[in-house]
């Protein structure tokens, strides 16, 4: 090979090198700290009015981190898992099935979840009748067409796939022939339904509960539980699994302190905190995801036997009755 030649060649190699760096590959991409990264937001509310409510809790993790740290708004999560993918993100907060999404598809993990102002970092899908009617839930699963029920949209985790998944499937219960009438409609109007006496038993959840309690307590003095779903995990951040390991754990230490403690910053933080409507941040793994992945393989088992997929039926139904045995261990 002649020099010139080699030249030519290392020069071409240089080129293809900045062309690979300048696409988010590279260093970065091994695992070398980067010099700033960016936070994916799930908001459908977009950029404009969650701005201001994440962006000091963004420059307080810049500061911690050492990192200058750039938001990312977005209302698809379906765009937010494929940019993290696509490592455009390298951070983010998603909602709990999103995060499932991110987890499978984005390389992504779990280091903390969120805590609501009452302190919770989970809520509870519900089943509701009316306060002294007297309905059970052994009445209610003998189905019958007694009474009229209340589920939730089609795609509400605890209004429709919680009590699908926990109560409904498991037992081969259909709603539409259980029921005299099956009506679907969110939370709040589901349980007005049920204190006002036109639906005898409805869908909703723990949250809802807490703000009828607030905000209309003579509604809610109306209205029974009489089942709850397992706990249904809460938002959480996430981070790629390549991140660099020294900023990856000073990302957790900053979710997982902040707003913790007697002093005055500390109490800021809480400010901000409660802006977002949260407490604090706790730890966590991918496996405070599993109810969400429970409801996954119990809806796929349904699509498939609607299919008549068996390979795919048996497929789903193996990964359900993991996920159940693993409820059953830790509830």
């Amino acid at each position: 090979m002649t020099l010139p030649s080699f030249t030519r060649r290392l020069a071409l190699a240089a080129v293809l090198a900045l062309g690979v760096a300048s696409c988010g590959g590279g260093d970065e991409k091994a695992g070398a700290a980067p010099t700033e990264i960016t936070f994916s937001i799930l908001s459908a509310e977009g950029q404009a009015s969650a701005g201001p409510l994440w962006q000091p809790l963004l420059d307080d993790m810049s500061k911690a981190i050492g990192v200058e740290v750039k938001p990312y708004f977005g209302s698809n999560y379906t765009v937010l898992v494929e940019a993290m993918r696509g490592n455009q993100t390298q951070v983010a907060w998603f909602s709990a099935k999103p995060a499932v999404e991110a987890i499978n598809r984005a390389d992504a993990e779990v280091i903390a979840r969120t805590v609501n102002k009452e302190g919770l970092d989970s809520y509870r899908s519900t089943l509701i009748v009316r306060a002294g009617s007297g309905i059970t839930l052994e009445q209610v699963l003998a189905c019958g067409k007694r009474f009229d029920f209340g589920i939730g949209d089609a795609q509400s985790t605890s209004g429709t796939l919680a009590p699908m998944a926990f109560l409904f499937n498991p037992r081969n219960i259909v709603p539409a022939q259980c029921f005299k009438n099956v009506r679907s409609a969110n939370h709040q109007s589901n349980a007005f339904g049920i204190a006002s006496g036109q639906l005898d038993v409805a869908t909703s959840n723990t949250v809802n509960t807490v703000f009828m309690t607030k905000q209309n307590p003579r509604i809610a003095a109306q209205i029974q539980e009489i089942w709850q779903s397992p706990p249904i995990p809460e938002s959480g951040i996430l981070v790629r699994e390549d991140l660099d390991p020294v900023l990856k754990e000073k990302i957790r230490s900053f979710f997982l302190t902040y707003g913790q403690g007697d002093t005055v910053e500390a109490e800021r933080q809480r400010q901000v905190l409660a802006g977002l409507e949260y407490s604090r941040f706790n730890a966590a793994d991918d496996g405070y995801l599993n109810p969400i992945r429970e409801m996954i393989a119990d809806q796929q088992l349904n699509e498939a036997r609607a299919k008549g997929d068996t390979a795919a039926a048996a497929t789903a139904e193996r990964e359900l009755q993991r996920l159940r045995s693993l409820r059953e261990v830790q509830p």
